[in-house]
């Protein structure tokens, strides 16, 4: 088998390595009462598609992202729109830590990669939510818009409408989850590489 082939052979094992992971993670989901309203629940399934970005290429880590997402599809109790919101704040959570990371291969340029990742997928929740996400819920769940903003009041009364209600919530939470990831890939990702680069 030439170098290529393996090389590709070794890329493929590894991102389906990466993703069964990240199903997995993905059920390991709670709910973080008193912080964010309960049908938001914090998991750590990027976890494997920044490492896979970083691994393969930011093109590996949206991949691992989508199969998770398609995977868990079977289970879904968001009418897909859950898995939805989760690929794509994982695809640009993925996609931004790997290119960046790409240009230059060290510890410092991954936590840089890696924190402008997890504030960059903060910034995209914002519109992602307001615009598609939520729309999606109240349309094809029948959840109101009301019922939803009911929820965060009963955390925070002050709280007027969604703009706010996300702004306070879920974009501090989403980039909370993002730099957890980080932390985690940045104490592991080096001792990781050797086995997914099948180096000695």
């Amino acid at each position: 088998m030439s170098n290529k082939s393996l090389n590709k052979t070794r890329v493929i094992a590894g991102c389906g390595v990466l993703t069964a992971v990240a199903v997995v993670l993905q059920y390991l989901e709670f709910p973080l009462p008193m912080l964010i309203p309960p049908f938001i629940k914090l998991d750590f399934s990027d976890l494997p598609e920044i490492i896979g970005a970083f691994a393969y290429g930011p093109l590996a880590g949206v991949i691992i992202a989508l199969v998770k997402n398609i995977i868990h599809m079977a289970v879904s109790q968001s009418g897909f729109v859950g898995e939805l919101s989760n690929f794509i704040l994982g695809a640009v959570f993925a996609f931004t830590a790997g290119i960046i990371y790409k240009k230059h291969k060290t510890k410092k340029t991954a936590l840089a990669a890696g924190i402008c990742a997890a504030v960059c997928m903060a910034a995209v929740s914002l519109p992602l939510n307001y615009f598609v996400i939520y729309p999606l819920y109240y349309n094809l769940l029948g959840f109101p818009e009301a019922a939803v903003l009911e929820m965060y009041q009963s955390i925070l009364p002050s709280v007027k409408n969604m703009v706010s209600a996300l702004i306070i919530f879920n974009i501090p939470f989403t980039l909370c989850k993002g730099l957890i990831d980080v932390l985690f890939t940045m104490l592991i990702y080096k001792p990781l590489s050797h086995i997914l680069k099948g180096k000695s």
